[in-house]
């Protein structure tokens, strides 16, 4: 065995170094080019859904603006929908059913007139929506309300599965507590 000086042993263990990194700084450019390659062959499917979910949801809401009820046709019947927050209407809602009746009539029975959404963005990343809108209406009193909406859907075949609230619970009380239902 030979034992080389110290300042050999230094140079060769510099040069492996330099010929180590000199590798990796190779291999991770095609990396890089492999991953986004493989990528880029997957995003048509997963536009085609995007743009399939943007406009369903784009439909949805100039429907809703125009006064037509869009809830039934788009919530999936086992929707899993939660209003984050305090309050008494925050909670997580397992169907449609019990999310119209707990989280939405007790509002919207208390208005004069329907919520019309003003929608400021929509973003979509393969089966989840992001709507950020504003929402106004007149409550039965004749007190205006107005609220600001955020709302992120999953979507499956075209229908809501899950959705996340985020609202001002705050207006949305001062109308459940302030003003009698409509009369039917």
């Amino acid at each position: 065995m030979t034992i080389l000086p110290t300042h050999q042993r230094v140079a060769r263990v510099s040069r492996i170094a330099v010929i180590t990194i000199a590798l990796i700084s190779f291999t991770l450019p095609v990396t890089a080019y492999a991953i986004t390659t493989a990528t880029q062959v997957q995003s048509p499917d997963n536009a085609t859904i995007e743009q399939r979910n943007r406009a369903i949801i784009e439909a949805a809401f100039e429907k809703w603006r125009g006064g037509t009820y869009v809830f039934g046709d788009l919530l999936a019947p086992d929707v899993v929908w939660t209003i984050h927050g305090s309050g008494p209407v925050a909670g997580t809602y397992r169907n449609q059913k019990d999310f119209i009746e707990q989280a939405s009539l007790p509002l919207t029975s208390r208005l004069a007139t329907p919520v019309v959404p003003e929608v400021r963005d929509i973003f979509a990343d393969g089966d989840t929506i992001i709507i950020r809108f504003d929402g106004s209406a007149t409550a039965t009193s004749g007190a205006p309300y107005r609220n600001q909406f955020v709302w992120i859907f999953q979507m499956k075949d075209g229908l809501v599965v899950k959705a996340e609230a985020f609202l001002d619970l705050v207006a949305y009380q001062q109308v459940v507590d302030n003003n009698a239902p409509r009369s039917q």
